[in-house]
């Protein structure tokens, strides 16, 4: 019971921290994929240092194929952070990360594609629940370029993070917090060609706040996820999984003003009960629970693992 205490500190905590991810890009002050090269380079560093420290390194399980499948997760994992830093400029923080959280139903229609997996009746019928909640989120009217807009990078922001999900659950043998490490390696200079190094130069102050993506938003938060993972079940790791959006729904009514409207407020609980629902199924029909030895893919190799950015 002491370690699911512990481990239940450590994921609300890891959710918490990704809540505020959204202030750090805004405040930042430089584009998307600037933030993001940066994010990669220091996120290197603290990952890097950590699993040195922790002697990760010997005995570390990687192999070419493994380097393989790392470094095209990778590369869908950088993408998907530009991708959902790009909705928060074209629409808010909020109705960014509501949206993003359409990552698991696009884990199952992947693993129905991609992996062969059999999508049963519960798993439609809680899709089509979700579904109902994303256009109620949405609130989008024809018109409305910057919603329309927000809605698809949120979108496809989700699809690579499922991509690459599905990608991360075919290695084992690996520590998760290496995997992540060639992931964001990876992203140096996959993402160089794109960054506008000359507006980082005149960031000032903005550069304590990219400092703050690489050392706390992917360092210390991958640490505690994964530290989590080991110990806790599945059941509680997807209803604590759900910190994220509600603190960063929060954060950005404080910080910036804004909030979802009513109508949109509806259909949060049904995007919400509908991940709830399918990660039940999916657990009870072979999903499995969430690792518990701490040497799974990268950004969760469970169903339920697929909620930070």
């Amino acid at each position: 019971m002491r370690n699911e205490t512990r481990g239940t500190l450590e994921l609300t905590l890891a959710m918490a921290l990704s809540g505020t991810l959204g202030v750090f890009v805004v405040e930042s002050g430089a584009s998307p994929f600037t933030v993001v090269f940066f994010r990669c380079v220091f996120g290197a560093v603290a990952l890097g240092a950590y699993s040195l420290a922790r002697g990760f390194f010997t005995g570390h399980g990687l192999t070419p194929r493994k380097l393989g499948l790392a470094a095209l997760g990778g590369a869908f994992i950088v993408f998907n952070w530009v991708l959902l830093f790009e909705a928060y400029e074209a629409t808010s923080i909020s109705f960014a990360t509501v949206v993003y959280h359409t990552q698991p139903f696009f884990l199952v229609l992947l693993g129905a594609v991609v992996l062969r997996e059999r999508i049963s009746a519960a798993k439609v019928g809680w899709l089509g629940v979700a579904f109902a909640g994303l256009v109620l989120v949405s609130g989008v009217r024809p018109g409305d370029t910057a919603s329309l807009k927000g809605l698809g990078f949120a979108l496809a922001a989700a699809v690579l993070y499922a991509l690459s999900t599905v990608v991360t659950k075919r290695i084992s043998g690996v520590r998760p917090h290496l995997i992540a490490l060639v992931q964001v390696t990876v992203g140096i200079p996959l993402l160089l060609p794109f960054a506008d190094l000359g507006e980082a130069a005149g960031l000032g102050a903005g550069w304590a706040w990219l400092v703050g993506l690489g050392l706390l938003h992917t360092g210390v938060m991958y640490v505690l996820m994964y530290a989590a993972y080991a110990k806790l079940p599945t059941a509680r790791i997807a209803v604590l999984a759900f910190t994220y959006p509600a603190v960063a729904m929060l954060v950005d009514w404080l910080v910036y003003g804004h909030h979802i409207g009513v109508v949109q407020a509806l259909g949060v609980p049904l995007i919400v009960l509908a991940s709830l629902r399918v990660n039940r199924v999916t657990r009870g029909t072979g999903g499995g629970p969430a690792p518990r030895t701490g040497r799974r893919g990268a950004e969760g190799a469970s169903p339920v693992a697929t909620r930070s950015a």
